[in-house]
């Protein structure tokens, strides 16, 4: 049977990886390739357009479990999202089109409920640009997250909403807002880049209480604005890894770390990860030092 589910009682800083970086069409080639990276953990797709349809479809939560693969959580995306330019997922992403919210919903009940037959306790996924204080559309899309949160709630699970497509002080405010204890922080370093949403470093000393689970990817932000950034190997884009996992450890972060590969075929994939895991491990190695030891955010920093 597959390892404990919850990121709470896995070792700390569980080294695992995205299945759908991995490119794979069923469990039992996720679990080979994991094992040639010299992994056992990962954070599962739950199945949708673009991040995996399983060959073993109602049935891969069972074939998951039954795996031996340590599963740290779960990814939802949702049909019609489209990420051919930062303008067409602002208008496609998460609950943000109020047209597409009752479809969302309830793609997200049946999310939730693939989550709990994983025997998992989190569901990652991108919540959608969220509307700027004063935004007249700001009430409408906390009142969508709040029901999402409840949904969650209701079914145990904890939902994630992934870095990037906001500043990190705006999604510290809007949780702040919440007030929910079942939405959380999957937090993606490299989107912070590519979407030029601000420092990542500094996001993870805004975000840290509520991270719950952590994307390593690295990028290099956009040269033009309103176009995307580079995704680029581990160590190889501007998040500077090194300091990132140290700025991890010294807001009290312990959950696991998934390397999240998007660019390439599978066999460029699997030579970036693999490259992506010795870095990681060499991070992990390093000492802290007192310059690890940052302030976070002071609430004069908070838009109003």
């Amino acid at each position: 049977m597959s390892q404990p589910s919850n990121p709470n009682i896995l070792p700390p800083l569980t080294l695992g990886v995205c299945s759908w970086s991995l490119q794979v069409g069923s469990v039992d080639e996720l679990r080979r390739l994991l094992g040639e990276l010299g992994v056992n953990a990962t954070q599962i797709a739950c199945g949708d357009p673009k991040h995996a349809s399983w060959s073993e479809g109602d049935a891969m939560p069972e074939a998951a479990r039954a795996s031996g693969l340590t599963l740290t959580g779960a990814m939802l995306g949702f049909p019609g999202e489209d990420y051919t330019t930062p303008q067409t997922i602002q208008q496609t992403g998460g609950f943000g089109d109020p047209a597409t919210r009752p479809e969302r919903l309830d793609r997200l009940a049946w999310a939730l409920d693939r989550t709990v037959a994983l025997g998992l306790s989190d569901l990652m996924l991108h919540a959608g640009f969220l509307p700027e204080v004063g935004d007249p559309g700001r009430s409408s899309m906390l009142d969508t997250l709040a029901k999402a949160g409840q949904m969650a709630a209701d079914k145990g699970v904890t939902l994630a909403f992934e870095t990037g497509q906001e500043t990190a002080l705006l999604l510290r405010l809007t949780l702040d807002e919440l007030k929910s204890p079942s939405i959380k922080v999957n937090f993606d370093p490299a989107n912070m880049l590519l979407y030029d949403m601000g420092d990542p470093i500094h996001a993870v000393e805004i975000l840290g209480p509520d991270i719950r689970s952590v994307h390593v990817k690295d990028a290099r932000r956009p040269t033009i604005p309103g176009q995307w950034g580079e995704e680029v190997p581990l160590g190889e884009g501007e998040v500077d890894i090194h300091r990132f996992i140290r700025t991890l450890k010294a807001v009290g972060y312990a959950g696991p770390l998934v390397v999240e590969r998007e660019v390439g075929d599978q066999a460029g994939r699997m030579r970036d990860v693999k490259h992506g895991l010795d870095l990681l491990r060499r991070c992990l190695a390093e000492p802290a030092g007192p310059e690890d030891a940052r302030p976070g955010v002071h609430s004069s920093e908070l838009p109003r």
